[in-house]
């Protein structure tokens, strides 16, 4: 007895084979952006010599109607088509194609004729076909089709005639519109995507911690002062304001200054270390202000066209109100002790992890989205996780499916400086962002196979990189020197090669670059256990070279990532041969070229170094020749380049970097 499988498929001749994009045979989605185009590929044959139609259905996944997209093949039984996706949330799509009988037909009646050996044989056959077309139309295209059927096998008119009729652009483009789908092939899946709103896609972070906002020394900061940091915030050009945890801070093994085991009794403690008798992850820290007062610093942040951030990290202090309430939620040593967190040598006395492996792991689920839920009945839609690569990868892809369910505009960046492919499961799982190992990638053959990797191929279907110069726990060696060029150039490798990126301020600012000890990549003083008094009044209108702040230099930089649509994707993302290892040449385009952002970096942070490039019009898909103009966007000097291979030469004492935009026009 044949097969359920075989009685399907017994009269389908189309196979259809290699779908892209998906990931993990459709196990995850893959991510767009609102308004992005879906371009959607498949290997689509059949037997013998006919013609295949094909097309790629769509719709939101919400049971509305099927759309469809036509795919056109593009050689080697390659087919390719597009379609848009505008709303937030999820979106299927699949590949249906048949047999285009009457298209073969028509074909072989075409060859036929300028052989002069078409007949009447041939007409009644395509007759059959468009007959066909008519039963399935209605109103007066079937009526249309209907006479156009019996007029092709008229022994009235002249064959010639009758077969201009029948091969007619408007009789095909009539006959397609009803074809005979009964023996279609649909990919045996249908795949998703999600669609997230723009920031997931083009971002940049300032993280500031509120305890050190005040401005005036000894003082705790607050929310308030927070409100007054907006506008310089917002002169710098962020769009996110990321605050590390704002809960109340545990007593018991509180760490001192500089990570000491033993803290004073005037030592705040890590942020990270959450949770008192004063509340935990849904409480607020009673030194930085009120719930109230947080909501309005979520308003006036929104004045400013920035959204705060809020750190989110599942970890709890012995003094957490959860560790009485729930114990069964926390690892338990043999004598009744609760484990806390270890990476030996390394003892990290003042935090209990969660246990995921707990019989209660459905009520500490519920308890942990409940965590969410608050923050976002505050008004908050960005979330940096931390360290989420150390719970259950099957608890944050129900966390994230069941928040978007109300909230598909909330956004996750995971903080998990882990292995790679557990990097990728995360963003798989739903986090809209991802930390990467920009940080440690310090020359430039490093960053060209990075950036390869992550813009190419399946990870950016699905991994969004957002890049960190530095960060609380981070300060490389290469901003240790205290070098000035540094700290430009490893700021704008951020924020120029990936469309998000941050930096931990006004540290990266004011280019603080002392660590604990040597080999060392902690802050000496560091921000994570004691409160830091910073000035805050620099002028970012100022010279970009102003001596005492990088804060003009990082404002002009982000004024120039908003200005110019190539830098607010990855996809665009071209690096440039030039003959100095020195150097690293990179440009971003538009699909349409209207927008060329041309970048050149000295990674020499002491000496000037010059070479020559590989960059012209051709070079980025144009197909204007040499001579050209070039515009150095940072400093406003534009330059005529009249080789496909032109000289560059930078000097870190002055400016380690060329931002140039190409500007097409006649050229003396």
């Amino acid at each position: 007895m044949q097969s359920e499988r075989l009685r399907q498929a017994g009269r389908k001749r189309v196979v259809i084979d290699d779908v892209w994009p998906q990931i993990d045979a459709g196990r995850f989605p893959i991510k767009r952006i609102q308004g992005d185009k879906v371009d959607v590929f498949a290997d689509i044959l059949a037997d013998g010599h006919d013609l295949i139609r094909a097309v790629v259905r769509y719709r939101r996944q919400t049971g509305r109607a099927w759309k469809e997209a036509l795919l056109r093949p593009v050689g080697n039984d390659r087919y390719h088509g597009t379609f848009s996706v505008a709303d937030l949330g999820y979106h299927e799509y699949t590949v249906e194609a048949w047999i285009d009988h009457f298209e073969s037909w028509a074909t072989g009646l075409r060859k036929k004729h300028d052989a002069a050996v078409a007949s009447d044989m041939d007409l009644r056959i395509g007759a059959e076909l468009i007959a066909g077309a008519a039963a399935r139309a209605k109103g007066t295209d079937a009526a249309t089709l209907k006479q156009i059927a019996e007029e092709i096998v008229s022994p009235k008119v002249n064959l010639d005639l009758r077969v201009a009729q029948a091969l007619d652009e408007k009789t095909e483009a009539l006959v397609q519109k009803y074809p005979d789908r009964s023996h279609a092939t649909r990919y045996d899946r249908d795949l998703r995507v999600w669609v997230d709103r723009k920031r997931a896609e083009f971002s940049a972070w300032y993280e500031l911690f509120p305890r050190s906002a005040s401005g005036t020394s000894g003082r705790h900061g607050t929310f308030r002062d927070v409100i007054e940091r907006l506008p310089y915030v917002a002169r710098l050009g962020f769009d996110v304001l990321y605050l590390p945890p704002i809960h109340p801070i545990g007593h018991t093994k509180r760490k001192g200054a500089n990570n000491a085991l033993n803290a004073s009794p005037t030592d705040p403690g890590s942020p990270w270390a959450i949770g008192s008798e004063q509340g935990g992850h849904d409480s607020i820290h009673p030194e930085l202000g009120t719930l109230e007062e947080f909501r309005e610093l979520v308003e006036r942040t929104r004045s400013y066209q920035m959204e705060i951030a809020l750190d989110i990290a599942f970890q709890c202090s012995p003094d957490h109100p959860w560790v009485k309430e729930h114990p069964e939620w926390f690892v338990q040593r043999p004598d009744g002790s609760i484990q806390f967190a270890e990476n030996p040598p390394k003892k990290y006395e003042d935090i209990f992890p969660l246990n995921f492996e707990t019989p209660q792991w459905e009520a500490l689920w519920q308890a942990l989205k409940g965590v969410f839920d608050h923050w976002i009945a505050q008004g908050v839609r960005v979330f940096r996780v931390d360290n989420p690569h150390t719970k259950s990868f099957p608890f944050w892809e129900w966390l994230i499916e069941a928040i978007h369910q109300d909230h598909p505009e909330a956004l996750f960046l995971a903080e998990a400086f882990t292995r790679p492919k557990r990097m990728y499961r995360l963003a798989k799982g739903g986090f809209s962002q991802s930390y990467t190992y920009f940080t440690w990638r310090n020359s430039p053959a490093e960053l060209r196979d990075y950036l390869t990797e992550l813009t190419n191929g399946e990870p950016a279907e699905f991994f969004r990189p957002n890049f960190w110069p530095n960060t609380p726990d981070i300060l490389h060696e290469d901003l240790q020197t205290g070098r000035r060029a540094a700290f430009q150039v490893r700021l704008a490798l951020a924020a120029l090669l990936s469309s998000n990126y941050g930096m931990y301020g006004p540290a990266f600012e004011l280019m603080d670059h002392v660590p604990r000890e040597k080999k060392n990549e902690e802050y000496l003083n560091s921000e994570k256990y004691q409160i830091r008094d910073w000035t805050w009044d620099w002028d970012v209108d100022a010279k970009i070279n102003d001596a005492a702040s990088l804060a003009p230099f990082i404002s002009r930089i982000n004024a120039i990532r908003r200005s110019n649509p190539a830098l607010h994707k990855n996809s665009g993302l071209k690096f440039h041969n030039v003959d100095n290892r020195a150097l690293l040449c990179f440009s971003k385009a538009t699909p349409d070229r209207d927008n060329v952002v041309f970048v050149c970096v000295n990674m020499d942070y002491e000496h000037t170094q010059s070479g020559f490039v590989e960059f012209s019009p051709p070079a980025v898909g144009l197909p204007q020749q040499p001579p050209f103009v070039v515009r150095d966007v940072l400093t406003g000097v534009a330059y005529t380049w009249r080789e496909y291979w032109n000289f560059v030469e930078l000097d870190p004492k002055k400016l380690p970097v060329h931002i140039f935009t190409l500007e097409l026009h006649e050229v003396h």
